[in-house]
């Protein structure tokens, strides 16, 4: 997905653009603040967390690092559970994760990692939730189309704004904070589809 040139003060389109939306107006720039509000997370080791069976399943930041797809599908990729025994504050619900979530990993050792981001598409009904060095971003109104913020945060415009936000030498980290002031670009949801559509 190729964004727009900020510098150049162009009409915020794409380069490349599906005939059908040439017309279609330009896309809307929105903070990530503006879009996104930030759930609190779970700062659980590995230790804690077992692959045989429980009740709650638990995201890792090293898992989004090394094997989570950016469109998360639970029927599609291994998730550890939490270990029986570990009190989480269950009542709270806000704290599961729900289609159009996206997860954020805000600690690595690579600036090409750092706030690698995943989005769920499917929780197969199953009680998610996010754990050590992530952040858990929950859409305020319904902007985006389940399927594309998983794409849209990949691209190259997102992540190098989210690179120039880190901080740190050794271990580079991104706060929910500074994440929040990156600009995102949202076309309308019929093209989000169709750019989903084409990139799934």
């Amino acid at each position: 997905m190729i964004m727009p040139d900020r510098k150049k003060k162009k009409p915020l389109v794409p380069k490349l653009r599906f005939p059908e939306f040439k017309d279609a107006g330009e896309w809307e720039k929105r903070k990530l603040g503006d879009v996104y509000r930030f759930i609190p997370t779970n700062s659980l080791s590995r230790e804690k967390l077992t692959y045989d069976s429980g009740r709650i399943r638990n995201i890792h930041y090293g898992d989004i690092h090394t094997k989570l797809r950016a469109l998360f599908d639970i029927e599609k990729e291994s998730l550890p559970f939490i270990n029986d025994g570990i009190s989480l504050k269950e009542s709270n619900n806000d704290g599961f994760c729900v289609l159009g979530d996206v997860i954020f990993a805000d600690a690595s050792e690579d600036v090409d990692d750092i706030g690698k981001a995943i989005e769920i598409v499917n929780t197969g009904g199953q009680k998610i939730v996010c754990g050590l060095h992530t952040l858990h971003a929950r859409q305020i109104a319904p902007e985006f189309i389940v399927g594309f913020p998983g794409y849209l945060f990949q691209s190259r415009g997102i992540r190098q704004q989210i690179q120039r936000e880190s901080q740190g030498a050794k271990v580079l980290g991104i706060s929910a904070s500074r994440l929040a002031t990156i600009r995102i670009f949202i076309p309308k949801q019929p093209e989000q589809q169709k750019i989903a559509d084409c990139l799934a």
